[in-house]
């Protein structure tokens, strides 16, 4: 059986679920090639999956609102019922305490930005629904970074709470606490009166006050929920599950024994979560082994021969010769930064080795190279480790789970200076954890550099500048020849691509 779910709101997506195991997920921005569009994800899907036959359709509260021409022939669920979904029935746990935390949506005609779940086998159950007027902490972040930093909240630049957060370790959370949480929205509406204003280090004390706001708010939800269901397991969804500084304290504050986040916690995740409802919940399937079923890897996967294509259109412009992992860990020893397309891209918000660019982590001017020259963005933004799974426990203090770049764990004390590239300002690390059943070329790539250098961490970042995460081998190219990567590797060729020189 066949399940499409559809979502055209802001992070515009369309997936494919057979028998319940995703097949393809695509958001709209891949190919649109700007941040969080609305759109028509019908349409999306008709472009790519073309003729196949689907046995029902399923959206979320909010997808219909500008059209509602499709609604006739769509089952809707509510907009955090489907966010709750994908995160419980992504996991591999029976049954979990389940919260979705985001900037607003829709859950029975009730607006709302907080609920609260319990998942048990293959059904999710509402405990609590809290009205988007008495809490919203999506929305807050929101108005921090447009109102105090000046950044973008959407289309068609993004969300930069990334970088707001990013900034959190260099304030002084003191400074603005009692006054942001007495009142956030008169905070955040006057703060273009203050003297302040131009001042970097108040906004990075903003900055620090609304992750310290937002870590107490989080804390007291989780536990009060936990009066109501008592669990081991917590799954979280919706776009501040992203924030991975909170997620990773959450293991200090509780007992839990997993903590999961969705690799699609925001919005480009609800097409999934209300397929996986349906096929679940609705019609009473029973749940899946995702260890062995589910890849985070549910884009377009292009054909050897379109590569090629692709490669001769821009001849005047590259060079190319054959190469392997072994010759990419050499450049990358040589301090090369190389950026590397294979198989269908990631879904979600993260680079996990399909669409990467990769560097040596034991470098201290890599951070701030890859920063200044082919990100082009802030030199306080960090790199996530990508880490064999194995070899957490021996660079981190905790040893956990993290294939989705969901958790900024401290590093141990006297790893911190083998890997500068990848260590951020308060000595965390945003990590991959990767495992041959994950992405076995990835996994054994970094095998290879562990061998050579005896170092298990690859520096991965998303392979883009200021544009979503390239989609086509065409994507690939043009953002290469646009920056100053030095390499480009299709993997699934064995081609490796350089600048010609003029």
């Amino acid at each position: 059986m066949k399940i499409a779910g559809l979502w055209n709101n802001h992070d515009c997506s369309f997936c494919v679920l057979e028998n319940g195991i995703p097949t393809i997920h695509v958001e709209l921005e891949r190919y649109s090639r700007e941040k969080e569009p609305k759109g028509d994800s019908y349409a999306l899907f008709k472009q790519i999956c073309k003729d196949e036959n689907i046995d029902e359709w399923i959206t979320a509260e909010g997808c219909f609102e500008d059209d509602h021409s499709f609604t006739n022939e769509c089952y809707e669920i509510g907009h955090h019922q489907a966010h709750a979904a994908n995160a419980f029935f992504s996991s591999n746990v029976k049954e979990s305490l389940i919260i979705t935390l985001d900037g607003g949506g829709k859950d029975q005609g009730q607006w709302t930005s907080v609920t609260i779940w319990k998942g048990v086998d293959n059904k999710i159950y509402p405990l609590n629904i809290i009205p988007k007027e008495k809490l919203n902490i999506g929305n807050i972040w929101s108005r921090v970074t447009e109102q105090v930093f000046g950044l973008s909240t959407g289309y068609p630049y993004g969300h930069s709470a990334g970088t707001v957060m990013a900034t959190t370790c260099l304030g002084n959370k003191d400074r603005y606490l009692k006054e942001f949480s007495e009142n956030p929205y008169y905070f955040c509406d006057t703060w273009h009166l203050r003297t302040e204003k131009d001042d970097d280090q108040a906004r990075h004390d903003v900055a620090a006050a609304l992750q310290q706001w937002t870590e107490d708010l989080v804390k007291y939800i989780i536990s009060d929920s936990l009066k109501k269901y008592t669990s081991k397991n917590l799954c979280l969804a919706g776009g501040v599950a992203l924030n991975c500084v909170m997620t990773t304290k959450l293991y200090d504050w509780f007992n839990f024994e997993n903590i999961y986040v969705t690799p699609t916690p925001h919005d480009g995740g609800l097409c999934l979560g209300a397929a996986q409802y349906l096929w679940h919940h609705e019609l009473d399937n029973p749940r899946i082994d995702w260890k062995d079923n589910f890849t985070p890897y549910l884009g377009q996967v292009y054909t050897n021969e379109l590569i090629h294509d692709t490669i001769k259109q821009y001849s005047d412009k590259i060079e190319i010769k054959k190469a392997d992992e072994v010759d990419i860990i050499n450049l990358l020893d040589k301090q090369n930064i190389i950026s590397v397309y294979g198989k269908g891209s990631e879904s979600g918000r993260r680079a996990l080795g399909n669409r990467s660019i990769l560097a040596d982590p034991r470098s201290d001017k890599m951070k701030g190279l890859i920063n200044e020259k082919v990100k082009h963005r802030q030199w306080f933004r960090p790199f996530a480790p990508s880490i064999l799974r194995e070899e957490v426990g021996n660079w981190f203090e905790k040893d956990i789970d993290s294939p989705y770049m969901n958790f900024a764990v401290k590093f141990k004390e006297d790893m911190k200076d083998k890997v500068p590239a990848v260590v951020h300002l308060d000595g965390t690390g945003r990590i991959q954890t990767v495992t041959k059943n994950d992405n076995e070329w990835y996994y054994n790539l970094i095998k290879i550099w562990f061998e050579k250098t005896k170092v298990p961490i690859l520096l991965n970042t998303s392979f883009n500048d200021r544009e979503p995460i390239v989609e086509t081998p065409e994507d690939a190219i043009k953002c290469y020849l646009g920056t100053n990567i030095d390499y480009l590797y299709f993997r699934d060729i064995n081609m490796l691509i350089y600048k010609k020189l003029i």
